[in-house]
């Protein structure tokens, strides 16, 4: 089954964002836990979670991703830029046991001039610090385009990071194509060499979900310009590659497209399609 969904809004709760995704033809959906530029998140209400669990099961809906606001910088050179997401993410961790087994996606963050060592120690350990027994959700760490001093600009940077995370199974993997792209992996003329790579360096079984997105810049441009899927440099085709690819089944692809619900709708309804006729 294709799991496919768009990046919605959390103001209005879960039931209102199931609604919506259902509206759109979607049956996942990924969403930021607070404003994306941080701050303090809003009260879950129970009941919602409740109207929203009878809405995911009976429109079969796979894995939510929920997403940590952009100001979350784990490897930032100032400690009360650590602490902050320190007690985001602790924080987050917690809200997210109202809706067990999902998974909640990070961008590594920007080491600033400390170098891509010391970044990715210091994002190591602040999922030590944060990572519990208890917990039932996959913290994802999400592939970047390489623009400044990003963390994550490789396979290798993220398996340096979770080769020090202590509760390994607790984290894994969110492949932006527009990032992996930009940064320059061709998933356009060697999707399979770079699931291959991939899987060599962090294991595809690490792999939890994919922001599906066009890239408005060239390969290996490293700047991070997400463009509506088919109208980019990565483009339908290869996109349909990657939706269809026997390692990628039945993990959740999510569009980040510059979009509104319209032309999310619009863009599921042709990648669905796309998908079906791959698959026949």
């Amino acid at each position: 089954m294709l799991y496919i969904g768009n990046h919605t809004t959390s103001s209005k709760g879960y039931a209102a964002m199931a609604r919506q995704i259902i509206a759109n033809g979607g049956n996942t959906f990924a969403f930021f836990t607070r404003n994306p530029r941080g701050g303090k998140a809003k009260n879950i209400d129970p009941e919602d979670v409740e109207r929203y669990c009878v809405l995911s099961g009976e429109n079969h809906f796979g894995k939510i991703v929920a997403h940590a606001p952009y100001t979350l910088n784990a490897c930032a050179a100032k400690e009360n830029l650590r602490d902050f997401a320190r007690e985001t993410m602790a924080d987050d961790l917690q809200r997210m046991e109202m809706t067990p087994g999902n998974y909640y996606n990070f961008h590594p963050g920007s080491h600033v001039g400390q170098g891509a060592e010391e970044g990715i120690r210091k994002i190591a350990e602040i999922l030590n610090d944060v990572l519990t027994e208890e917990q039932t959700t996959t913290v994802l760490l999400e592939t970047m385009s390489g623009k400044g001093s990003e963390v994550g600009r490789n396979f290798e940077e993220l398996r340096a990071i979770m080769d020090l995370v202590e509760k390994k199974e607790k984290i894994g993997i969110c492949l932006d194509t527009c990032h992996v792209w930009d940064g320059g992996y061709d998933i356009v003329n060697d999707l399979d060499g770079v699931l291959d790579t991939f899987d060599r360096i962090i294991g595809l079984s690490n792999l939890k979900a994919v922001h599906l997105n066009d890239s408005m810049n060239a390969l290996g441009s490293h700047k991070d310009r997400h463009a509506k899927i088919g109208e980019g440099q990565i483009g339908l085709e290869a996109l349909t590659r990657v939706i269809c690819h026997p390692a990628l089944r039945e993990i959740p692809f999510i569009l980040e497209t510059p979009n509104d619900d319209e032309g999310w709708s619009k863009e599921i309804a042709v990648l669905r399609k796309a998908y079906e006729e791959t698959m026949k």
